[in-house]
C-alpha cells in the first residue's frame, strides 16, 4: 500500500498592492457618501460631524501593509492632567480599532493600525462609526477636567461682550454656579 501523496500547504495570501487598498478605500468611502478627498494616493481625509465635537477629520491611509487611523481628538490638556489621562486610558478597554495616544507635543489623537484586509465596506463603516462615537462620546467630559479654566474665562467673556453662549451649553456645570443644585 503506498502512501497518498501529501496535500500541499495553502500558500499564504499575498497582500494586496497598497494601490489596490487605495483604490477599494477610495470606493467604499464613495458609496458610503461621506465627505473625503485624497490629498495623495492611498491618503484619504475624511470628515466626520458630530454633536459634541462638531468636526472630526480622519485620516485614512493605506500603506504597504496596514491601514492606519488618526483622528485630532484635542490640544494637550491645561489642567488636571492627571485626571484627563486617567479618563482617557479607562476608556481604552472598551474601545474598538482605535484607542487614545499622545503626539510629540501632548496632544491626544485617535489611532488605529489595522490589516488591509480590513477594507471592506462593513469595517470601514464600522472603523468611523467607531471614531465618530469615541470622539463624540468624550469630547465633553474630556474638555470639563482639562480645561474647566478655560472655559469659564470663555463663557465670561461672552457673557461680557453678548456673544452667544449656544456652544457652551453642555459645559453648564462649569459655568453657572447654581446648576448643580438645580439638578437636584
Amino acid at each position: 500500500m503506498t502512501a497518498a501523496p501529501a496535500e500541499p500547504e495553502p500558500a499564504e495570501p499575498e497582500p494586496a498592492p497598497p494601490g489596490d487598498a487605495a483604490a477599494r478605500l477610495d470606493r467604499i468611502l464613495a458609496d458610503l457618501a461621506v465627505s473625503y478627498e485624497s490629498p495623495q494616493r492611498g491618503a484619504f481625509l475624511v470628515r466626520l460631524e458630530g454633536q459634541h465635537k462638531l468636526v472630526i477629520v480622519t485620516w485614512l491611509i493605506a500603506d504597504t501593509h496596514s491601514l492606519h487611523v488618526e483622528a485630532f481628538f484635542c490640544r494637550q490638556p491645561d489642567e488636571n492632567h492627571a485626571e484627563f489621562y486617567k479618563f482617557l486610558l479607562e476608556r481604552g478597554s472598551r474601545m474598538f480599532g482605535i484607542h487614545f495616544a499622545l503626539d510629540p507635543v501632548g496632544d491626544v489623537h485617535l489611532v488605529g493600525r489595522l490589516p488591509l484586509a480590513t477594507i471592506s465596506p462593513d469595517e470601514i463603516d464600522r472603523l468611523l462609526g467607531c471614531v465618530l462615537s469615541y470622539s463624540d462620546e468624550n469630547f465633553d467630559q474630556a474638555l470639563m477636567i482639562g480645561f474647566a479654566d478655560s472655559i469659564r474665562r470663555e463663557y465670561a467673556w461672552r457673557v461680557k461682550r453678548g456673544e452667544s453662549l449656544a456652544n457652551l451649553r453642555a459645559f453648564t456645570r462649569l459655568t453657572d454656579p447654581d446648576a448643580s443644585q438645580h439638578a437636584s
